[in-house]
């Protein structure tokens, strides 16, 4: 008999007791999530985070004591690390671009609907960016313009892709389009695990180290719009 499979793990942490309600009620009434701990700040963040090892952390950028931003180091050191998603609000790209410097696995309007959290969760502990399309374009169009992380590489966008397959193409435009792996799977008719393949092949040949700077090379190459 099959067990059934552990549910995700996650932590929560934001300043104002009103928005982890909101934010626990939801996932705690998902199928397959856990919420494991709360966190006012950062630091009570981290300590939560080393004694009840979440897969996943959402963690509010701007706090007080310890904000968002100096608590992703600390959390991505711990062994198991969590995957970190960052929930920011409009007008708040710069510190969304630190974020993914700092090796955040993606960001999180505050205001996005309950399934596009779910989804979020689940996207993440899979291994997958989360971009929220709220603020995707303009985090990308301030990359473009060279803010983004790593974004002065020693090997041409064209030589790099290039490198890829004509079905790792298709991939990549669809990480810089933001598609989940399932989605992925979805539209090209094959298994996620191929799908995972395939973005790890993409990862190696374009010597990029994350979905979001893949994302990148996407746009840059115009594979995506």
């Amino acid at each position: 008999m099959t067990e059934p499979a552990r549910p995700i793990r996650v932590l929560l942490a934001d300043d104002e007791a009103m928005i982890r309600h909101g934010v626990c009620l939801i996932l705690r009434h998902a199928d397959g999530i856990d919420v494991v701990a709360e966190a006012a700040d950062g630091r009570q963040a981290v300590e939560l985070a080393a004694a009840h090892r979440p897969d996943v952390a959402l963690v509010d950028i701007r706090m007080p004591v310890c904000d968002g931003l100096s608590a992703i180091a600390p959390l991505l050191a711990l062994d198991p690390a969590p995957r970190v998603v960052m929930l920011t609000t409009f007008g708040d790209e710069d510190n969304v671009l630190r974020a993914l410097r700092e090796g955040a696995a993606g960001f999180l309007l505050k205001d996005e609907g309950p399934q596009e959290l779910i989804s979020a969760v689940r996207a993440a502990a899979a291994g997958d960016a989360v971009l929220s399309p709220g603020v995707t374009g303009t985090v990308i169009s301030r990359m473009l313009r060279g803010g983004g992380p790593d974004a002065a590489r020693t090997v041409p966008g064209d030589e790099r892709i290039a490198r890829l397959t004509a079905r790792e193409r298709d991939v990549l435009a669809m990480l810089g389009e933001g598609l989940s792996n399932q989605d992925i799977a979805a539209q090209l008719g094959i298994g996620i695990g191929t799908v995972k393949t395939h973005v790890g092949a993409i990862l190696d040949k374009t010597g990029s180290a994350s979905r979001v700077q893949a994302a990148l090379l996407a746009h840059r190459a115009g594979l995506a719009s």
